[in-house]
């Protein structure tokens, strides 16, 4: 049982992240003020401790063990690093009225940790989790931006990552994956921008930085799709050049579970396209709290045998290894 793609934490610090984070701490609830001061104790501890620390890391080492997970793949999305500012800033739309001036707010807000205390706090902990029967590799998930493909190329040399996810969050400079600006998915000719996100992923697999591409149709996110035969082609390209350029992905659980189209990626119609062009794929929960780390990935090992698969892709220092379900 592997999960190769889980994370530690992204912001923005609300109030729903606040609840979230006391759930995954498992704060006793109640109704009387001694109870709500250790409630408050508990995330004051946490905010103190920090999102890399080992007691933070601990929780989700308890977690794999629980769910019986040998080998998981660590990551943090790359906007979460003040090192990448520039990165980001010159692609998003940052400015329009509307969306800029939300997108400008999220991304001060998300961007509040440096690489350097994420690689830090994960090598402090690898011998440990290693001693506790799980392996524990380091890696990073980076939006791929055509443009920006050579800064991201020079920033990935500098660290020793076991692995690279690549990802399309945004299209046209809107990180499309929001709640709150879904609605501009009416407005749009879906045939354009899942024709353009198929060009986006064919760049990211030629690129040669990335040992798989996350969630590649995650699109859908709200349940938007094209026509069937556009969403075949769809699928048809990014599994044709995945396995042109020897380039993984995933089976993901994250939209299940967190998003209203309450489907992995890939849906079982693009499997069935990455099983004929024998794309070798990873299991992931796309865990962002402790307590769903390894969620689903048991439903994915099933989706992937009957789907023809007998082996799941790992990473250890750069390379893949495919190990038998």
């Amino acid at each position: 049982m592997v999960d190769f793609h889980f994370h530690v934490e992204e912001g923005p610090y609300t109030f729903r992240w606040l609840e979230r984070t006391a759930k995954a701490l498992q704060v006793e609830k109640g109704t009387t003020k001694e109870s709500f001061e250790r409630a408050m104790e508990a995330l004051r501890l946490r905010l103190e401790q920090g999102c890399y620390s080992e007691q933070w890391l601990n929780r989700y080492l308890k977690v794999a063990k629980e769910r019986g997970l040998t080998e998981v793949g660590i990551v943090d999305h790359l906007y979460r690093f003040r090192e990448m500012r520039s990165y980001f800033e010159n692609v998003l739309d940052l400015t329009s009225p509307f969306l800029g001036s939300m997108q400008k707010t999220w991304l001060h807000s998300v961007m509040s940790e440096s690489i350097e205390q994420y690689i830090e706090g994960v090598r402090r902990v690898q011998a440990k989790w290693e001693k506790e029967g799980v392996t524990l590799r380091l890696g990073i998930e980076a939006d791929y931006f055509p443009e920006q493909e050579e800064e991201l190329r020079q920033f990935l040399k500098r660290y020793p990552f076991d692995f690279v996810i690549g990802s399309i969050h945004f299209w046209r400079g809107w990180g499309f994956d929001n709640p709150e600006t879904q609605g501009r998915f009416e407005t749009l000719d879906l045939s354009v921008v899942y024709d353009e996100v198929a060009t986006t992923i064919e760049q990211a697999a030629r690129s040669e930085l990335f040992s798989f591409i996350a969630h590649v149709d995650n699109l859908k996110v709200f349940g938007h799709r094209p026509q069937s035969s556009i969403l075949h082609s769809f699928y048809e390209r990014v599994a044709q050049v995945l396995a042109q350029h020897d380039v993984a992905s995933e089976w993901n659980a994250g939209l299940y579970y967190r998003y209203p189209v309450r489907e992995a990626c890939p849906s079982d119609a693009l499997l069935d396209y990455f099983a004929r062009y024998e794309v070798p794929l990873t299991l992931s929960s796309d865990a962002h709290f402790p307590d769903d780390l390894g969620r689903h990935v048991e439903d994915g090992k099933r989706a992937l045998q009957r789907a023809g698969y007998s082996s799941v892709a790992t990473f250890a220092e750069g390379k893949r290894i495919m190990k038998n379900i």
